[in-house]
């Protein structure tokens, strides 16, 4: 019995993956962010992350701090911005980079329900200059305090998670987003996890 409740759990959450959202990691080394954006991924249905370490190494997960998300979540490696920005754009993705610019827009005035790719960057430095400029567009997440940013790993999931609430209000949710064959081949390998 326990084995069916996983099986229609690991169906249900694949028929909600989004092959249409995706987070690109810029750099970021702290391994409890990054294992923190893996969750937030993993919980509004990101099927996979891009991976962009050019200038720092990609740190180790942790299972615990992860909450084996890392399992759950695709991860792809580029070695430049202009690698991960060409494969986006091949693949039809908006590009849109958290960035505090002058000329950046509010999350909340993004179309998160189109096909988009969200930057996020290191946690000293941010995006890189050439991500953000290359990017389709800047955004911020709103703030009223004396602080001018969030954590990365927060920034991630308070996006995500207007990604989500855009995604639910237009009903993208109901219906698979992945095709029959790349839904049997995640199901296959989700069930041997």
């Amino acid at each position: 019995m326990k084995s069916a409740r996983r099986l229609e759990k690991i169906k249900r959450v694949l028929s909600r993956r989004q092959d249409d959202l995706t987070v690109v990691l810029e750099n970021i080394h702290d391994p409890h962010n990054v294992s923190a954006i893996l969750r937030s991924a993993d919980a509004v249905g990101v099927k996979q992350v891009q991976l962009v370490y050019d200038s720092e190494e990609f740190p180790p997960i942790g299972k615990k701090s992860s909450a084996s998300a890392w399992k759950w979540v695709g991860r792809q490696k580029f070695k430049t911005v202009d690698e991960a920005y060409s494969y986006l754009r091949y693949k039809g993705f908006m590009i849109y980079a958290s960035s505090i610019h002058p000329q950046s827009t509010s999350l909340f005035s993004l179309d998160l329900t189109r096909k988009v790719a969200l930057v996020f960057g290191n946690e000293h430095r941010g995006v890189s200059e050439k991500a953000a400029a290359e990017a389709d567009e800047r955004f911020v997440v709103p703030m009223l305090g004396m602080i001018e940013s969030l954590n990365v790993s927060v920034a991630c999931a308070v996006t995500l998670y207007e990604a989500l609430r855009q995604r639910l209000v237009a009903a993208q949710f109901s219906k698979s987003k992945l095709g029959e064959l790349e839904f049997e081949k995640l199901l296959q390998e989700w069930t041997r996890k």
